[in-house]
């Protein structure tokens, strides 16, 4: 099997200092910026004591409380096999089977990055102090987040409830020295980085195999990094936005504090907000108070009143898409921070509580929902783009922002074709999952999340509204190049043309374009101004 193992792309989208430890606390929990610190800038993370005390009374307290109970999953089968006793010369053997048997993935793996997510995810369930597990599963959970031992997650085989059992039991099934992991850019086998890093497999005490597999972690730790990317593309989307309204010297109310104040919308407001930051001290960007309210003449205006929808519209489209992602980040950090397993062992009221904690319908909700916002904010660019090289609408560059011979030459011509194509793709991928149950394991899962799907597709359409977003902008830096109007620019906005012509010069002849866009692709997806 051959495949391409994707670097972790360093990025400064938040200011988090570099070599600082991330110390997990109970009462503080994850946030998204501690997951972005370890995800890109591969900081180490620690325990508290209280984090550690916390793992060890749960443990405590089930191993006492369990000795002559019904518990679901110490002593029973699992799923529709929970009516059937298990002897207790077997139970360990019994936690054992549910890891193997369930490790039936299929597909592509998972990219070292989502696994990593995935992992801490599934870390962040066991620090709640209400899963039961042994101290020893956590601290090796740990030493594989930080020391980058990565398992072979297989991408299909999770219908979100009762979470994402095959793929955690992949995991799982690295955590006892079984299965692969990638480890040093490369797939080998789980024993072989153990050894390389002298670790040694857990131990099963009374429930660590079903607390593994059992819950919402591999459709989080997606979520969280789908979160992060999309907060990356809503920012480019406004630098292209504040571009585009350079480009065609588009009169600059439409951002202005008092249009966006009227409507009562806080994504709106802070679009408007971030547009006005972008144009300032643009050269551009034309005053309607200045250009046409006073005295004029002429029966026809050369200059639009107003620009089309995708240039004058953007607080408007761009705000819902602020908003949905401000949700989802809530609702996924929420469900980070929180205990996704079956049964809740509560050492407070001191009992077991059996229910469905991992059902992914939160995460699949939002991952829908958060899908739907990238997607019109890929059809926003895909139509500045078509602006900018229509010609006979924008009136004020040749086709294709074609700076060579017309006919002779077709400038960004063919890459229309792309990102009309991706866009059409990421539309048709904006239907929900998350109405999409279909019963099965004998009908004892009859409603189920799809949540892991849900991620999954979420993530497609941030690659492919990457994409679109390459080609986007490499149209708008040769037509601020054909309208030679560099020294019109914000300073924003000529920072960024400055980065992207650093490694995407202008042209004019016709040359292969598809290694510029990937290119491009990794500036965007690496930094952000």
């Amino acid at each position: 099997m051959y495949f391409r193992v994707q670097k972790m792309p360093k990025r400064i989208f938040y200011s988090i200092k570099m070599n600082q430890n991330i110390i997990y606390q109970p009462d503080k929990g994850f946030t998204l910026k501690h997951i972005e610190s370890l995800l890109f800038e591969n900081q180490t993370l620690i325990l508290s004591k209280d984090a550690i005390q916390k793992v060890r009374n749960c443990f405590d307290f089930l191993n006492n409380f369990a000795s002559d109970k019904v518990i679901y999953g110490i002593n029973t089968g699992f799923g529709p096999m929970a009516q059937y006793r298990v002897e207790d010369d077997v139970l360990k053997q019994l936690q054992y089977n549910i890891i193997r048997s369930h490790s039936t993935g299929a597909g592509s793996p998972l990219i070292p990055l989502y696994v990593k997510a995935a992992m801490i995810a599934r870390l962040a369930t066991f620090l709640q102090g209400y899963s039961g597990v042994h101290l020893e599963l956590v601290e090796l959970l740990v030493e594989f987040i930080n020391r980058g031992i990565y398992p072979f997650i297989p991408e299909h085989g999770s219908v979100g409830a009762s979470g994402d059992l095959v793929q955690l039991a992949h995991m799982a099934l690295t955590l006892i020295g079984e299965g692969e992991v990638f480890y040093k850019g490369k797939l080998q086998t789980t024993n072989e980085a153990l050894k390389a890093e002298n670790l040694k497999p857990f131990s099963i005490y009374i429930r660590e195999g079903l607390s593994v597999t059992n819950g919402t972690s591999v459709m989080t730790g997606i979520g969280l990094v789908n979160i992060i990317y999309a907060k990356q593309l809503l920012n480019w989307a406004m630098i292209a936005s504040a571009m585009m309204n350079e480009i065609t010297s588009s009169y600059d109310d439409h951002m202005s504090t008092e249009l966006n104040a009227a409507k009562r919308h806080n994504g709106q407001q802070y679009i408007a907000e971030e547009m006005r930051k972008l144009t300032t001290g643009s050269k551009a960007v034309k005053k309607r108070e200045i250009e046409l309210y006073n005295k004029h003449t002429e029966k026809i205006f050369s200059h639009k009143v107003q620009p089309y929808y995708s240039i004058r519209c953007v607080p408007q489209i761009l705000g819902p898409v602020w908003d949905q992602i401000e949700q989802s980040e809530k609702v996924l950090i929420n469900e980070l921070n929180s205990a996704c397993d079956n049964p809740i062992v509560d050492p407070v009221s001191k009992n077991v509580y059996h229910g469905g904690n991992f059902h992914g319908d939160y995460v699949s909700f939002e991952m829908d929902k958060l899908k739907i916002a990238v997607t019109k904010l890929t059809m926003l660019m895909e139509r500045q783009l078509n602006y900018l090289f229509h010609d006979k609408i924008n009136e004020i560059l040749p086709p294709f922002v074609n700076l060579g011979v017309l006919g002779l030459n077709y400038g960004l011509q063919a890459s229309q074709f792309t990102a009309t194509s991706t866009t059409a793709e990421c539309q048709t991928l904006s239907n929900p999952m998350y109405i999409h149950s279909i019963p099965n394991n004998n009908d004892n899962q009859d409603i189920v999340s799809m949540g892991t799907n849900a991620a999954l597709i979420t993530k497609t359409v941030i690659e492919n509204s990457y994409q679109v977003m390459s080609i986007h902008f490499m149209a708008l830096v040769q037509a601020i190049d054909c309208l030679n109007i560099q020294d019109n620019l914000s300073q924003k906005t000529y920072e960024i043309y400055n980065e992207i012509r650093s490694f995407f010069p202008v042209f004019i002849e016709d040359t292969p374009k598809y290694k510029e866009i990937e290119a491009m692709k990794n500036y965007l997806m690496k930094r952000i101004g």
